[in-house]
């Protein structure tokens, strides 16, 4: 995919099937990758999606305070004769951030700790904030300081089974969605 990818446009006409609202949650340490997680329902336990983005929670946080972010997943097609896996269930994506390639990231099983903050934020509807994490009670441990997380509804629009888009919705309805997320298998 080419860097300029954040100009990729889908379809305005969609059927009705095509389109439903779910529940995203984007969290990680400060220093940390992003993981984002989706949800057919803000209270349900396991997310249908899990990827750990190749960029950190800070700089997330930073793109996000400048404007419109648009994240690119790209994944390769199968070899022909091959069994092709679920869009969902793809393991591995090139990743660009507003047209930037910024490396891989990885689709992952849910964690205990995935499901604490999942747990933890079950009750906030639309919100971002930071959750005090203590980990195994050693100093300087890896999951030690604050999480942040951010929690909105999210459009999923279903292009194909090659392609689908995830769209944050705001609040007031006005302008177009601050984050995009697409995930495309070329």
């Amino acid at each position: 995919m080419l860097p300029t990818c954040m100009f990729i446009n889908f379809p305005t006409h969609f059927t009705p099937n095509s389109c439903r609202k779910v529940t995203g949650t984007l969290f990680g340490n400060r220093r940390g990758h992003v993981s984002f997680a989706i949800q057919d329902n803000s209270t349900s336990s396991e997310p249908s999606l899990l990827i750990e983005f190749a960029i950190s929670t800070s700089t997330l946080v930073k793109d996000m305070s400048s404007g419109l972010v648009r994240i690119a997943l790209e994944c390769e097609k199968m070899p022909r004769g091959s069994r092709q896996l679920r869009l969902l269930q793809e393991p591995k994506w090139a990743m660009y951030c507003n047209g930037r390639k910024c490396g891989h990231a990885l689709s992952r099983v849910c964690t205990d700790s995935d499901r604490h903050v999942l747990h933890t934020v079950r009750n906030v509807s639309v919100g971002a904030g930071v959750i005090p994490v203590v980990g195994d009670g050693r100093k300087g441990g890896e999951s030690e300081g604050e999480l942040m997380y951010m929690r909105a509804n999210f459009e999923r629009v279903v292009g194909n089974c090659n392609s689908e888009a995830f769209y944050m919705m705001n609040l007031d309805g006005n302008g177009g969605p601050e984050l995009s997320i697409f995930l495309i298998r070329t």
